[in-house]
């Protein structure tokens, strides 16, 4: 089920998140998707050869799971997702459990818009993606 707060009933402070465990085929599919076939994500003996020494994750993967959390979550359903901006801060593997968080900054009544600061971070915690995003209540 989606969740779908209204503006009013949404606070300065509120969290909400969405974690996923990326897989090779998430990395494979979403290579199709967006036509990003870098060997750094998707050929294990040419990432052998980098500073990372295997595959990484495309950071618009790793991004993308903030979107999860505003459609699903918070703010949820009746939201258009004005911007974005992001930080790549550290690298994601196959096999990484990542979670996007989002905490409201800020509240804009007049046009009912909602910044969010938004990060991902991996299993250990690691903070590797960052940014912050506005996003627009119909309700």
């Amino acid at each position: 089920m989606v969740a779908d707060k209204s503006f009013d009933d949404i606070y300065i402070g509120e969290k909400a998140t969405h974690s996923k465990t990326i897989s090779e085929s998430d990395v494979y599919i979403f290579a199709g998707i967006v036509g990003d076939f870098n060997p750094m994500h998707v050929n294990e003996d040419f990432s052998r050869k980098t500073p990372f020494k295997k595959r990484i994750v495309h950071g618009m993967l790793s991004a993308s799971l903030i979107s999860t959390v505003f459609g699903t979550e918070l703010p949820g359903g009746s939201s258009i997702y004005l911007s974005q901006e992001v930080v790549f801060r550290a690298p994601v593997f196959i096999g990484d459990t990542l979670t996007a968080e989002v905490e409201v900054i800020e509240k804009r009544p007049e046009k009912k818009i909602i910044i969010f600061y938004t990060r991902v971070f991996n299993q250990k915690g690691k903070t590797v993606v960052d940014g912050k995003a506005a996003i627009m209540k119909n309700k």
